[in-house]
């Protein structure tokens, strides 16, 4: 299927896209089916999950995975895989414990202190998806994050394949539990017998997966809805386009409605990379977007918010600085979408659909909460007091302005 060529200025750049956003199916409703699978799940625990595991083509076998299965598939994983999970557990651990958030202190004008304390949540799941291939490099992207941020205990639940369980080995999974789909969430924010609930999950998956993590976030912290992935190349000249023509066809992997879109103000860049792209044959969402000028490629990436923002060309380090909403930006022609999704060491579960206009990849953070702790002596108690009691009145909570008060200096017993 031949790409779409469309065209942009500035002012025309929202337009474009949401042309772009059109072309991407809206997803079926699976709401009601999931609502049910989670209540039954709820209430039937392990007996619940083992049907519907059995029922979606499931085998049925006890839900956690043994040790001793564990350590065979750790086995049998051939040499070359092992080294570049390896490299990848390595690389994403030193970014993410590197994009833990300082603790902080202040001292205010009242004389009382607070303190923001970054901690970890207790448990937390990686969830991997199934589907036609098993994904280590989703487990590694999960757990390891979720080590760095010191969650205590980090479990693993996907269809069952030995990959996922060997990647789980080496990055300290604490439990393995072969199961999927919407069953798979519901069991680990409620709980069964086997199966202990968690505080945050995190990781893709499909329509019912996704949906099953939307429904259940007040019970359990997710990461976000993970929509289909997209990759946007904003290309200018002085590059090899074969390379960078094969990230947008790599990304074509992911599914016919995973949108690619190359976006450049040189028409001729964008005739090769249609002609190389239309050579390849492949069904999906192609498109090709002739920018006015630079600050019109500006204005379609930032509306686009793309999961994955590759710049290459002379222009691309000008750009760099710019760009405020891409899940992952790489810099460079060098610099291809498939390291991020395995070992460059950024992580790979990023926000899809344009959400990275306020959302962010995964990180620490996802698995830490930031608390307050306050400590307020004698002299700033009197003082905040007398400022805040009137604010209690006004809104008519008489014992919040009665607790303040007794802390006023001319209240406290002698």
């Amino acid at each position: 299927m031949p790409a779409e060529r469309i065209s942009c200025d500035v002012s025309s750049a929202p337009a474009a896209v949401a042309h772009v956003r059109r072309m991407v199916p809206e997803p079926a409703s699976v709401a009601d089916a999931v609502r049910e699978i989670i209540a039954t799940v709820a209430a039937g625990g392990d007996s619940a999950v083992l049907d519907y595991e059995r029922r979606f083509g499931g085998s049925g076998d006890p839900l956690r995975v043994g040790e001793g299965e564990l350590a065979a598939a750790l086995a049998a994983l051939p040499g070359d895989v092992r080294s570049g999970l390896e490299m990848a557990i390595a690389n994403v651990g030193e970014v993410a414990r590197a994009g833990a958030d300082p603790e902080a202190e202040v001292v205010l004008a009242q004389g009382q202190r607070v303190r923001l304390r970054e901690v970890p949540v207790g448990r937390a799941a990686v969830y991997a998806p199934g589907g036609k291939n098993p994904y280590p490099s989703s487990v590694v992207m999960g757990v390891v994050t979720a080590r760095a941020a010191g969650v205590e205990r980090v479990v693993v639940a996907a269809p069952p394949h030995p990959l996922i369980h060997a990647a789980a080995v080496l990055c300290g999974a604490d439990e393995v539990y072969r199961m999927g789909g919407a069953q798979a969430i519901a069991a680990l924010a409620h709980g069964t017998e086997t199966v202990p609930a968690v505080d945050v999950i995190v990781g893709p998956g499909n329509l019912y997966v996704q949906e099953a993590k939307v429904q259940l976030s007040g019970r359990v912290g997710i990461d976000g809805f993970a929509g289909p992935s997209d990759l946007c190349l904003a290309v200018s000249p002085g590059v090899e386009l074969e390379p960078l023509a094969l990230d947008l066809l790599a990304q074509s992997e992911h599914g016919e409605d995973s949108p690619v879109v190359a976006v450049s103000s040189d028409a001729g860049l964008l005739d090769a990379l249609a002609a190389r792209l239309d050579a390849d044959g492949g069904r999906g969402i192609r498109v090709l977007v002739h920018a006015s000028d630079t600050e019109a490629v500006l204005s379609f990436l930032e509306g686009f918010a793309a999961e994955h923002l590759q710049l290459a060309g002379a222009d691309a380090e000008a750009l760099a600085p710019r760009i405020r909403t891409a899940g992952l930006l790489l810099v460079g022609e060098h610099s291809g979408t498939a390291f991020g999704d395995y070992v460059a060491g950024s992580n790979h579960t990023l926000p899809t659909d344009g959400r990275g206009r306020f959302a962010s990849g995964l990180s620490a953070r996802d698995f830490r909460r930031r608390m307050a702790e306050v400590r307020i002596g004698a002299a700033a108690a009197d003082a905040l007091a007398r400022a805040a009691v009137p604010i209690a009145e006004a809104e008519g909570f008489a014992m919040h302005a009665a607790s303040m008060a007794a802390r006023m200096r001319e209240n406290r017993p002698s």
